[in-house]
C-alpha cells in the first residue's frame, strides 16, 4: 500500500470554491480505481492550507489516477487556487496503531 500526503496553500479568497470542489468530486476521487482511503485536512493555525490523505493499492494505481481525467480536470479547477506551489509526498506506512 502507498500513501499520499498533498500540501495545498490557497489563496484565502478562494477556500470556499475549493471546498465546494472537493465536495463534488471527493465520492469520484474515492472511486477510482486503487484509491483505498481519501480524507481532507485543515491546518488549525493556517486556515488557508489543507491536506490530502490517501492510501492507494499500488503506485501505479496513484499514476493512473494522476494520469487520468478525473484528476486533470480537478487539477485544473484546483491550480489557480494556489498561492503557494503543493507539495505532495508518496511514503510507507510503517506503524498503525487503533
Amino acid at each position: 500500500m502507498l500513501v499520499r500526503i498533498v500540501k495545498l496553500s490557497l489563496e484565502p479568497s478562494r477556500i470556499e470554491e475549493f471546498l465546494s470542489n472537493f465536495e463534488s468530486q471527493k465520492e469520484n476521487i474515492r472511486a477510482f480505481d486503487g484509491c483505498e482511503f481519501l480524507e481532507l485536512y485543515r491546518d488549525k493555525h493556517n486556515t488557508n492550507i489543507f491536506f490530502t490523505y490517501s492510501y492507494w493499492k499500488a503506485e501505479a494505481d496513484l499514476e493512473n489516477y494522476r494520469h487520468s481525467d478525473l484528476f486533470k480536470g480537478i487539477w485544473a479547477k484546483t491550480k489557480p487556487m494556489f498561492n503557494g506551489k503543493p507539495e505532495a509526498w508518496s511514503v510507507d506506512k510503517l506503524v498503525s496503531l487503533d
